[in-house]
């Protein structure tokens, strides 16, 4: 039985990590049982080996002018090489080639920038780094460009935002070549604790902090995350912080781009996520833990974050049963 052979494209400037989640992943797999196995190669211009933007260097196994199809899979990385590299016309002109040659195509990070550049997203919906959406939409008028998910995936092409999101893509892939048994098998040995959905945002509430000069609205954030489960109205929340109810909705919106009232209902269900795919707490007790009044609250607001229900959401990304 041949291997299914993925390519990974990578250039000067690529960021290392885009490319190890993918190969990783992959290589893992093979060794679960992934049957046919990925052959999987980097592909660089001449075979030359790359400088990473992290300054390592990086052998190349194919040249990315004699690579021919068919292929499986074609997948550029990002970095902070990619304008460069979506300047290059050789690069640009050799992804266009391959991409008629693969079954999938797809890319990492900002790599999205050089699959604009060859076309392979004119008319599509896709995305990237949220650092650099809004550059790549003002360059690429054509391409509908969402900044929030961390994957996208809209016919056989598909863009993934910021650096380890490229594990995300990389399991969704698993799991529809091999099914979710061994994506989950490989999640596991990679300890990343939750297969996340295409869907969810590419900023954790937990990681997207607010803007250090000002104390107030970070003291504010501290004060929800560790009070899940309490009164977190903004009077309560307003009081706490000794201003005005008006006046630190005003500093939430300027500062974290929403109501206290929606950032504690966001961040209440990014912790119940968590809770449902580490815990085997019944829903209700995910609810209780988490703040909600009561599991139909919880559903409602996990339908409208994720798209599903939790109980969903628990059996597709491997947690615990209840």
């Amino acid at each position: 039985m041949e291997d299914r052979r993925m390519a990974l494209v990578g250039y000067d400037g690529a960021e290392l990590l885009d490319i190890a989640c993918v190969t990783t992943s992959l290589t893992l797999a093979n060794r679960l049982g992934a049957r046919p196995a990925y052959g999987v190669s980097v592909a660089t211009p001449g075979n030359r080996a790359i400088v990473c933007d992290s300054g390592l260097r990086l052998d190349g196994r194919r040249s990315l002018e004699r690579l021919k199809g068919p292929l499986d899979t074609l997948i550029v990385s990002g970095g902070l090489g990619h304008e460069a590299a979506a300047d290059n016309p050789r690069i640009v002109g050799h992804v266009r080639r391959l991409a008629r040659e693969s079954r999938r195509v797809a890319s990492v990070c900002t790599g999205a920038t050089v699959l604009a550049a060859a076309g392979l997203l004119n008319g599509k919906r896709a995305t990237t780094h949220w650092w650099y959406a809004e550059q790549l939409a003002a360059a690429y008028p054509d391409v509908t460009v969402d900044p929030a998910p961390i994957y996208v995936r809209d016919g056989r092409v598909s863009t993934s935002a910021g650096v380890t999101s490229a594990l995300d893509l990389t399991l969704a892939f698993i799991e529809e070549d091999h099914g979710a048994q061994l994506a989950r098998a490989v999640a596991r040995g990679l300890v990343t604790y939750l297969q996340r959905p295409g869907n969810q945002a590419q900023m954790s509430m937990f990681t997207a902090t607010p803007a250090p000069t000002n104390n107030l609205v970070g003291r504010a954030v501290d004060h929800i995350a560790g009070h899940l489960a309490g009164d977190l109205t903004a009077t309560t929340l307003a009081a706490e912080a000794g201003v005005g109810e008006r006046h630190l909705t005003r500093l939430f919106v300027e500062h974290l781009g929403r109501t206290p009232g929606r950032y504690v209902r966001d961040a209440r269900t990014e912790a119940a996520a968590h809770l449902l795919t580490s815990t085997s707490l019944s829903v209700a007790n995910v609810a209780a833990r988490c703040g909600f009044k009561t599991a139909e609250t919880l559903r409602q607001a996990f339908v409208s974050r994720y798209g599903i229900p939790p109980s969903r959401y628990r059996a597709t990304q491997g947690g615990p049963a209840t």
